[in-house]
């Protein structure tokens, strides 16, 4: 069993050493030293390669046949390239011999051929130095004369066509070597009068700017004359279109800048043989001129090859006060080197530069509307420029350019416009700054530029006038109410009823049936804060006009701003006028007839404004105005003011009051303080209830006003009262003092039942001393059983009577009991009559605790 196994792993060595790469065959070779039978393994691997011998023998033999046959076929070849080597060299020898006779006559062939192409040469060289040389006089001559153009174009010639064909000749190097300096020269000469006209520009920005701003005004002004159907664009919707349509690549324009003309005024030089002045710009006729669909400009081709813009406006405008032929020649000049891209950088640049100086307001810029009229023109100046080098030449400066200026120009004039216009407070100012702003954007978007940002920022600054106008109409409202004398205007003449009922919409049958002299139930504020509430909203119109609005934008403006006006700047003057001191009870009544006047005027106000507006005011989504919540609140201001007032005058009243709270007996009549405050009172409702212009909404207001002061009133002296006589101040008080307390209330009840206001409902007014009424009977009648049996049921005597109340007053009775002897009178029933109190004072504070569980 074992030498099986140690043939079969003998077997799978062998097949790994035949299978295995050498370099792995180590580990393999050293498990068979390492076993026991390494001899019996080297005698089957003598076998195996005897056997692989035979294999390799086997296969040589069997191939052997054919190695030979291929040896004998090369041997057979080799023959065949003897041969063919001795015919080819054989015919060679034979073509040799053949060809030595045509050898002389071909040399002399060549000689000939040779002495052809030299004369033809020197004749060509010398038919190319000729024209070189003359080419060279004439250019010496157009540079003395300052001919730049033909110069130009005559170096082009000189060294693209002529030099190279003339040949490499001293003289032809010296013209090549003047060439570089004759063109620095041409170059130098024209960037010296480029940055002499942008120096111009610079200065005399503001004169451009200020001719087209003018241009646009009176092209305004033309169009204001024409029917509203043909005017362009109404509302916001058109002037977004007119914002879209405009183009800024040549290809539309606006009607000021389709008008130019003389802006190719350059230097006409003379045509000649070498094609005539350099790229200098043409004026085009009829048959030349193409439109490109908008009529701006068109281009033409001259001889050097180069295409210019030209344009074909006819009107002269603001660009014709500035030369630009320095820009066309040093165009022209740097193309003609080479060097365009070089040139418009540098024009670009410089452009740049200049924009930023511009566009830089001065810091006294918000002072004088010069100031910020002197801004507009050196901006609208830059950019009439820009736009007309932009439809005039031909690459210089492209859309992208002028749009990314235009974008810087509208960034830094917003923001320097709000920053400017923040510290304006002159409403007229801002107004003429808004006009301002209006005729740059429309002198700009004439030209085709996008304005929509400068109208958005106007609607801010509308903001900050609207604000303005509030604080100046707060100062006229409070003027107004300051110097009102706050009754009821007096006239005594037709003209002056007429006259006020112009100013204010008043109408009262009644009162116009009354013979003169008669007082109209308003006083002077009304019809003059009418007229001011009518000149605030002309103020917000000016403001509106020429901002392209449509009329329902400008009506729901003037809608919202008047409400500020009512809501904010009006209530508030009005809470002043109500809150301010020394202000009486005639006056808060007269306050509240005015406003219920101006109350109804909010109707016609807002007629008004449909009126100067044309827009319904029952238009879907119509902002309404909030006068009638403002003229309610103010009235109602006057009303808590009239009972605060009363009250007031109620608690200084009270503060005469001078009880003796020890006295033994009562007085027989009210005290003074209190007969005062009757007088008073009466006195005081009588201005409710005698109000003159007796017309039925007065009436009813008067009337209303009066029965709650009234109520409140004699509510308010009520509680006075019995605070008055609970206040811990109090710590004793006589049966005596009670009666006198008790006369006193039985006068206040006397002057309710008098009926001070009419309009109540039997014993109303009395109802306000209830509470104080049976308290006093309770204590003065002695009815103790009565409350204590019936406590707690709706039909109580005594329904009205706390029984704290009547607790802490019982125990200040009971102390005066002990110490100061109250019933000495009755002596020999003090003891029951303490005790009886004693008895009442226990039954009430269980009365309590059983009510309080």
């Amino acid at each position: 069993m074992a030498s099986l196994e140690t043939a079969a792993e003998h077997e799978r060595i062998l097949r790994e050493i035949e299978s295995t790469d050498t370099n792995c065959i180590g580990p393999t070779l050293r498990s068979v030293y390492d076993g026991q039978a390494h001899g019996l393994f080297m005698d089957k691997l003598e076998g195996r390669i005897r056997n692989h011998d035979r294999e390799i023998e086997k296969m040589c033999n069997h191939h052997f046949q054919g190695f030979v046959d291929s040896i004998t076929e090369l041997l057979k070849v080799r023959g065949e390239a003897q041969k063919l080597k001795s015919q080819v060299i054989e015919t060679n020898q034979r073509l040799q011999n053949d060809g030595k006779e045509l050898l002389s006559p071909m040399e002399e062939l060549k000689l000939c051929r040779l002495q052809q192409r030299n004369i033809a040469t020197s004749i060509d060289k010398l038919t190319h130095c000729l024209p070189v040389l003359e080419m060279y006089s004439r250019l010496q001559e157009q540079m003395k004369a300052k001919r730049y153009y033909p110069a130009l174009r005559t170096l082009e010639l000189l060294e693209q066509t002529c030099l190279p064909q003339a040949g490499q000749y001293r003289f032809c190097s010296i013209m090549a070597e003047n060439i570089p300096r004759l063109r620095t020269q041409i170059r130098d000469v024209s960037m010296s009068d480029l940055k002499d006209f942008l120096e111009s520009i610079r200065k005399h920005s503001d004169k451009i700017g200020e001719t087209a701003m003018k241009q646009a005004q009176l092209q305004r002004s033309v169009d204001s004359t024409l029917p509203h159907q043909q005017r362009a664009g109404s509302g916001r919707r058109a002037r977004k279109e007119a914002g879209a349509n405009t183009d800024l690549d040549g290809h539309g324009c606006s009607p000021l800048s389709e008008q130019d003309s003389g802006i190719l005024d350059v230097e006409d030089e003379e045509e000649d043989e070498v094609g005539g002045p350099l790229n200098s710009p043409a004026v085009l006729n009829p048959a030349q001129r193409q439109s490109d669909g908008a009529g701006v400009s068109c281009s033409v081709a001259p001889p050097g090859g180069l295409m210019v813009y030209v344009s074909v406006r006819q009107v002269p405008g603001a660009q014709d006060l500035v030369d630009f032929s320095p820009v066309y020649r040093c165009l022209h000049i740097y193309t003609g080197l080479g060097a365009r891209d070089t040139f418009e950088s540098y024009y670009r640049k410089q452009r740049r530069k200049q924009a930023r100086l511009v566009l830089q307001p001065h810091s006294n810029m918000h002072e004088t509307l010069d100031g910020y009229r002197r801004y507009f023109n050196q901006i609208v100046g830059f950019f009439v420029v820009e736009d007309h080098v932009l439809h005039t030449t031909q690459g210089l400066v492209n859309r992208a350019y002028v749009e990314e200026l235009w974008e810087l120009a509208l960034s830094k004039t917003i923001a320097a416009l709000r920053t400017h216009s923040s510290y304006c407070t002159d409403p007229d100012l801002v107004l003429d700054l808004k006009n301002l702003i209006v005729l740059f954007a429309d002198t700009l978007q004439g030209y085709g530029f996008p304005v929509n940002q400068l109208f958005d920022m106007l609607l801010e600054i509308r903001d900050q006038y609207g604000e303005i106008l509030l604080k100046k109409w707060n100062l006229t409202f409070r003027q107004i109410l300051d110097l009102d004398n706050y009754s009821p205007i007096p006239v005594a003449t037709e003209e002056e009823y007429r006259c006020i009922t112009g100013q204010f919409p008043f109408q009262d049958p009644q009162l116009e049936k009354m013979p003169f002299p008669k007082k109209l139930p308003f006083s002077q504020f009304v019809p003059k804060v009418y007229s001011q509430l009518k000149e605030f909203i002309y103020a917000c119109l000016k403001f509106s006009e020429d901002l392209h609005l449509s009329s329902t934008e400008i009506d729901d403006m003037i809608r919202k701003s008047t409400n500020l006006l009512l809501t904010r700047t009006l209530s508030h003057c009005l809470q002043y006028a109500i809150k301010k001191k020394n202000v009486g009870l005639a006056e808060l009544v007269q306050i509240i007839i005015n406003t219920t006047h101006l109350e109804q005027s909010c109707q016609f106000l807002e007629g008004f404004i449909s009126n100067i507006t044309n827009v319904p005011p029952d238009t879907v989504n119509a902002t309404k105005l909030y006068g009638t919540s403002t003229f309610k609140d103010a009235r109602h201001a006057a009303e808590e003011e009239i009972y605060t007032n009363l009250n007031q005058k109620i608690d200084q009243f009270l503060q005469l009051a001078d009880y003796d709270w020890m006295a033994a007996q009562g007085g027989g009549q009210a005290s003074d303080y209190l007969s005062d405050l009757i007088a008073f009172l009466c006195s005081t409702f009588t201005v409710f209830t005698h109000l003159p212009g007796r017309a039925l909404e007065h009436a009813a207001m008067s009337g209303k006003v009066a029965q709650t002061a009234c109520m409140s009133a004699c509510k308010h002296l009520s509680t006075s009262l019995l605070q008055l006589l609970l206040e811990a101040d109090v710590r004793q008080v006589s049966m005596g003092a009670l009666q006198q307390f008790n006369v006193d209330v039985r006068e206040c009840e006397r002057f309710a039942r008098a009926g001070p206001v009419p309009g109540f409902q039997g014993d109303t007014l009395l109802l306000a001393f209830i509470d104080l009424r049976q308290l006093l009977d309770l204590f003065t009648q002695w009815d103790w059983s009565t409350y204590l049996a019936d406590y707690g049921r709706p039909t109580c005597k005594y329904l009205r009577v706390n029984p704290h109340t009547a607790l802490a007053l019982l125990e200040k009775m009971r102390d005066t009991s002990r110490k100061n002897n109250v019933f000495a009178q009755f002596r020999k029933n003090e003891r029951d009559k303490q005790k009886l109190i004693d008895t009442v004072v226990k039954q009430l504070r269980n009365l309590i605790s059983a009510h309080q569980s």
